[in-house]
């Protein structure tokens, strides 16, 4: 997923979302993430953004 455009990325400060990411661990079954990575492709953005949209649409 690509940032806004002309906006030089500085690290530090969060681009698409109101707080920065961490680095989290999951598994999945090779047949789950292959899903997930067909789903991500399609939708043009990665499994990362794919799962953070998911998350985003659970009640809190």
């Amino acid at each position: 997923m690509s940032t806004q455009k002309g906006k030089k990325a500085i690290r530090g400060v969060p681009q698409l979302h109101e707080e920065l990411k961490r680095r989290h661990t999951v598994w999945f079954t090779p047949t789950s993430w292959e899903k997930l990575q067909s789903k991500a492709a399609s939708s043009g953005t990665s499994v990362s953004e794919l799962l953070e949209k998911i998350a985003a649409e659970l009640e809190p």
